[in-house]
């Protein structure tokens, strides 16, 4: 018999950036954790460390098809999230929002399954309102190089909703801000992969505009916190809600605290401004405080910290690979990355080798 407190949990995009962080969660806390993944962007790399685990499986799946599988919850957060890898494909992109809303959301009728939406902040294109509330309805061009993303996700909230009513599927939608951490792919084109790449590789940093523009940067640990909170809170809860850091920042201003944090020597160098590229960027944290208790804790500083040496460890094995270049770390370069990045940056990999254990 099954425990009660023991859940059978389906995680889609799990092999992803957030999605390998939520499934280690949840397998540490000692839940039963499908992940599927198609490997468009996700990697075995990030859900190695979790393979032997008793009560971990992996499955490779894409959600654009329909999947039989019974579980207690489901999160869903399969989908490209960086420009660079949704522009790729915009086709298969919005399919991956819209049809593979419409399987996992049948799938969570059929087995009467929890089931939460990983949706984003793009869904407030270029705000007209700021910080962004739930409320808003958003600014977003529904024909321009970022749509097949940002009206993807905004048609997955749609059907959400719709299910709710319609059907009083137990769901939840978390509208999620730039997310940051270990596990970063290096080549997504974001700014904080971008940026700590090119400062470990010696090479300036390119900064799209004129870097007044804002952002919000949340630390993976806490997004995670978020969604396993917004996923066992009460129900209905069939609102959107924000998920992020509401301390604002500017492009530049994150530039300069890479460099500072990395240690590395090197310019800061503008380029145009891509397309629909939002002004501003920050989370109204009201109903998440408020209904969740949830805040983010960990520092920019911190943050970075952590994430810069993931990145220093990840290119360590690189040793026959020239330097410089996004795969290789001059030494001096590498070595002073380290000592910025002190020891404590290596909670991931404890957490990984209890899991193990």
């Amino acid at each position: 018999m099954k425990e009660y407190s023991r859940k059978r949990i389906l995680v889609t995009g799990g092999a992803g950036f957030l999605g390998s962080h939520l499934c280690e969660r949840l397998v540490t806390a000692g839940h039963d954790v499908l992940c599927v993944d198609n490997f468009y962007t996700g990697t075995k790399d990030n859900i190695a460390h979790l393979l032997d685990a008793p009560n971990f499986e992996m499955m490779r799946h894409d959600v654009t098809f329909p999947l039989y599988v019974e579980v207690d919850e489901i999160y869903n957060l399969a989908c490209p999230a960086s420009p660079v890898h949704y522009q790729q494909d915009p086709v298969q992109t919005t399919k991956t929002s819209v049809h593979g809303a419409i399987n996992l959301l049948g799938l969570a009728k059929r087995v009467k399954a929890r089931i939460l939406q990983a949706s984003t902040s793009e869904v407030y294109g270029d705000p007209s309102v700021h910080p962004q509330h739930e409320q808003y309805w958003g600014n977003v061009n529904p024909i321009g190089v970022r749509s097949c993303y940002d009206e993807g996700k905004r048609c997955a909230e749609t059907l959400f909703a719709d299910y709710y009513r319609q059907h009083r599927v137990d769901i939840r939608i978390a509208r999620i801000f730039n997310t940051y951490g270990p596990r970063m792919h290096p080549a997504d084109g974001r700014v904080v992969s971008n940026f700590i790449t090119q400062a470990l590789a010696g090479e300036a940093l390119t900064v799209y505009g004129d870097g007044t523009q804002t952002r919000s940067f949340c630390y993976v640990d806490d997004l995670v916190d978020g969604l396993i909170r917004l996923m066992e809170a009460p129900s209905p809860f069939a609102e959107p809600v924000n998920l992020g850091n509401a301390a604002e920042v500017t492009i530049g201003e994150i530039a300069r605290e890479v460099i500072r944090v990395t240690g590395a020597r090197v310019p800061i160098q503008h380029a145009s401004l891509p397309a629909d590229d939002p002004r501003q960027r920050c989370p109204d944290l009201t109903l998440a405080a408020r209904r969740l208790g949830w805040s983010p804790a960990t520092t920019l500083a911190d943050g970075l910290a952590r994430t810069v040496r993931y990145f220093v460890q990840r290119a360590a094995p690189s040793v026959h690979r020239p330097p410089g270049g996004p795969s290789g770390v001059p030494a001096d370069v590498q070595q002073r990355a380290v000592s910025a990045a002190p020891a404590r940056v290596g909670q991931a990999g404890e957490r990984a080798q209890q899991v193990r254990a």
